[in-house]
């Protein structure tokens, strides 16, 4: 079988990275990770911004298997396309994370990943969050980090090159985008939310991730070396992704 493009940028990159910056993985691993340490058995979990996959695709065994753990397993998304489309959730809500359509303390876990930061008033979200979560209940969720560089290099230029950029390197439409706010994508924003919704901080992850520029060898290398040096604590505040997990008071 002839290898497409994308799979020789694929193979060139991986070399790249085993060399450059060999701890270095993709975050959706770390968040993995979290989720497998925090799910419990017995769990109503829910899942805001649900997609249409709860690990990437690539995860679709190790997906049914964290599936298997909860009681309830509950997912919601305001894109009824995706929740048609999802492939391992049998209960799912179209629906808003500002008006949660559930009763109060339904949930031990509510989880969210790549949403946060499209949360034009994540307070709306995180008070209703806690609303439906029972006490001692956890939100974890997986997020930018707004202070972390592809944030910054996005938020630095217009919406129509951020539309290009989509489109070159993840390769999606120019319009298959949700508006991003960035409001709670920070340790101290996240702080300051959390207090005001009813929720404490039970930890905070910093973590890198995949090269953006993973097409372009060039660029990937000297991205690698970059992220290469962001394994220095000193560093920390400019990795790209967050993970955080609250507690409900």
């Amino acid at each position: 079988m002839t290898a497409t493009p994308e799979d020789r940028a694929w193979r060139t990159y991986w070399w790249l990275e085993e060399r450059l910056a060999p701890g270095v993985r993709y975050a959706q691993v770390d968040f993995e990770e979290r989720l497998v340490s925090t799910v419990r058995a017995g769990d109503t979990w829910l899942d805001v911004g649900c997609g249409h996959t709860l690990l990437p695709e690539w995860r679709a065994s190790q997906e049914r298997e964290l599936l298997e753990r909860p009681e309830v397993v509950v997912g919601l998304d305001p894109e009824l396309a995706a929740l048609r489309e999802h492939r391992g959730l049998s209960l799912r809500v179209c629906g808003d994370a500002a008006h949660l359509p559930f009763a109060e303390r339904t949930f031990d876990l509510v989880t969210a990943n790549m949403v946060v930061e499209h949360l034009a008033q994540p307070e709306d979200q995180f008070r209703e969050i806690a609303r439906v979560l029972k006490e001692g209940g956890r939100f974890l969720f997986h997020t930018p980090n707004a202070h972390g560089y592809p944030t910054m290099m996005a938020r630095a230029v217009p919406d129509r090159v951020r539309g290009l950029a989509a489109r070159m390197l993840e390769t999606r439409p120019t319009d298959d985008r949700f508006s991003t706010y960035y409001r709670a994508n920070t340790a101290a924003s996240i702080g300051e939310v959390s207090r005001r919704t009813g929720f404490v901080v039970d930890g905070m992850l910093l973590v890198r991730s995949t090269a953006v520029f993973w097409r372009f060898a060039p660029l990937a290398a000297l991205e690698l070396l970059f992220l290469r040096a962001l394994a220095q604590p000193g560093l920390a505040s400019l990795r790209p992704n967050l993970i955080a997990l609250l507690r409900k008071e």
